[in-house]
């Protein structure tokens, strides 16, 4: 099992902030935010990360994580060369993953949970992780029905459950194949939910509903609390 971090973007809703740095180099609470994705990784076993970033600020990533050997594990980077949505950028890691399964997780979200039982027993096909939340229609939203993912939507208006899907995903190869077939949507950009979806019409998909505080990062007030869950929960990290 491989692990991809997707830490590119412009990081337009934390500007200024971001004038002269990457988000996930911001701070939450005591670290920067990228080494929260990366512990999660690592706590679940995964040795060998790959880290893709924007132009520009990917030298600090360099300097901040080096070649894992800190980590006990072995990182590589890849450039996100323009921003095409969260798939286009993991499709960018196909060769170096080299038909293993893989966790993809994205840089600005911040989890509670050990998925490592997860990773351990992954066979094939995907597996989400969700979140029940009171503001789902900010999210993309699962309807589930007797134990299976059967749909997956985008930021609903009237989402068909409280179920968010949280930026930690599991696949197996054939995910490269998917993401060659998806189409940009209405912003340009190649959807994760796109790639989900596939998976789900195949019935190759599967879900853990996490049980832990799970936030994003990527705005100011979410910035804010996930550095508040991080300052009362640092005892369980």
């Amino acid at each position: 099992m491989k692990g991809v971090i997707l830490a590119g973007g412009t990081g337009s809703r934390l500007y200024p902030l971001t004038k002269v740095t990457n988000k996930h180099l911001l701070p939450v609470y005591d670290r920067p935010m990228i080494y929260y994705p990366l512990q999660t990784l690592l706590s679940a076993g995964i040795e060998e990360i790959m880290i893709v970033s924007g132009r520009g600020h990917a030298g600090h990533f360099l300097e901040l994580l080096g070649s894992g050997e800190e980590w006990g594990a072995r990182f590589t980077y890849q450039i996100q060369e323009k921003a095409g949505g969260i798939a286009q950028a993991l499709g960018l890691a196909e060769r170096w993953v080299d038909k293993e399964d893989m966790t993809v997780i994205l840089g600005d979200n911040i989890f509670q949970d050990n998925v490592k039982y997860d990773v351990e027993r992954f066979v094939s096909g995907a597996k989400i992780f969700l979140k029940e939340v009171p503001d789902a229609f900010r999210f993309g939203v699962a309807e589930l029905k007797d134990t299976k993912v059967v749909s997956i939507e985008e930021k609903p208006p009237e989402p068909k459950s409280r179920y968010a899907v949280t930026g930690l995903y599991t696949y197996d190869s054939s995910v490269f194949d998917i993401i060659r077939t998806i189409r940009p949507s209405g912003r340009g950009e190649l959807e994760i939910t796109d790639v989900n979806n596939a998976y789900v019409e195949k019935d190759e998909m599967s879900y853990r509903i996490l049980d832990g505080f799970w936030t994003d990062a990527g705005t100011f007030d979410t910035l804010i609390r996930a550095g508040v869950l991080i300052q009362k929960h640092g005892k369980d990290r």
